[in-house]
């Protein structure tokens, strides 16, 4: 049970991240984790297993995170073709005629997938486990079960947003999306397998306070110009500098990660930056999926934000201890751990 304990805290924290935190489910429909965590939390846990037993590291991780958000968004609920999804019109903002899709959206909700609904969950749960950090949790019927865990969630989802829409994508559409995300698995498998070396005489890294502060504003820049720039701000600028922001701190954090001086501190900065920017979305976006009176709203935000303090300061106090490896039972994998930057 010890050694499987990591893995359903990922399975659990993936879709409260996601969801929750952002103000997508109120705390009183806490039920809906039974049916958001098989496609966040199995999503999440199926790309770190796969990554951790093949010993890649976060270029990989990352990549699959696209793959995902492409999966979800593309098939499972369609919101990159259905103009109508949830009744926001996303896709006119920057619509792209050839496509049926829209730039800005595609763009923005990718990056949600990549940063929060697998990146941060991964990140937290790995640093919570410190002398397992790069190890599989799971055994080989551990992965299979996540795997149809993750297969069950897509199709449940998939066919729940169907029901409440009844909009089906072109089988052009959909053959776009499983090709681009076959693309992104095939380039998380080159990643996987580049080496990379630390630096050692390149020691100097920003204070983990300096990157909380820079996370929580990039991320902050990122999301908040989806919601402030449909009226000030063309579709294509938006698309423009979200997509520089991202290769800007991708190319800064491959830098710094390779460092003799990053340490696990920094990273939970970069996490704990995004999560202050998830938290304070919750209370200045109204976005509830499921109804909820106002006051419910606040508790609720109130309730998950409180939640994300709380996660924040328990890893960090979890860093300051030594690191106690568990000897688990060896899992095979397909490569010797070559990455660094992890």
């Amino acid at each position: 049970m010890r050694r499987v304990v990591p893995a359903v805290g990922l399975f659990l924290l993936a879709p409260l991240v996601a969801e929750f935190l952002l103000g997508d489910v109120p705390v009183t429909a806490i039920v809906a984790l039974a049916l958001l965590s098989p496609i966040y939390g199995g999503g999440a846990l199926l790309i770190r297993e796969v990554c951790r037993r093949a010993g890649w590291g976060w270029p990989s991780i990352a990549t699959l995170a696209l793959a995902y958000g492409l999966v979800e968004e593309g098939v499972a609920t369609q919101s990159l073709f259905n103009p109508h999804y949830a009744d926001k019109h996303l896709l006119s903002y920057g619509h792209i005629d050839a496509l049926g899709m829209g730039a800005s959206w595609t763009v923005f909700v990718l990056v949600l997938h990549m940063v929060w609904s697998i990146g941060v969950p991964i990140a937290v749960a790995e640093l919570l486990t410190p002398g397992r950090r790069t190890t599989p949790w799971l055994g080989r019927v551990g992965l299979a079960v996540t795997a149809v865990l993750y297969a069950v969630g897509l199709a449940v989802i998939g066919v729940s947003t169907y029901g409440q829409s009844r909009f089906m994508a072109s089988a052009g559409q959909l053959a776009g999306v499983v090709v681009a995300a076959a693309a992104l698995v095939v380039l998380a498998v080159v990643l996987g397998r580049r080496r990379t070396r630390r630096q050692p005489h390149a020691s100097w890294v920003p204070r983990p306070a300096v990157l909380v502060v820079a996370s929580a504003f990039v991320t902050s820049e990122v999301t908040a110009h989806w919601y402030l720039s449909k009226d000030h701000m063309s579709s294509w600028l938006y698309v423009g500098l979200v997509l520089v922001a991202v290769a800007v701190t991708v190319s800064i954090l491959v830098v710094l990660s390779r460092r003799a001086g990053w340490r696990p501190a920094h990273q939970l900065a970069l996490v704990a930056g995004a999560l202050v920017t998830y938290a304070w979305e919750g209370f200045v976006t109204s976005h509830m999926l499921f109804p909820a009176s106002p006051t419910v709203q606040l508790v609720s935000h109130v309730v998950f934000a409180l939640g994300a303090l709380v996660l924040i300061v328990v890893t960090a106090v979890r860093l300051r201890r030594p690191a106690t490896p568990t000897h688990a039972a060896p899992v095979p994998t397909a490569s010797p751990v070559r990455q660094g930057g992890r």
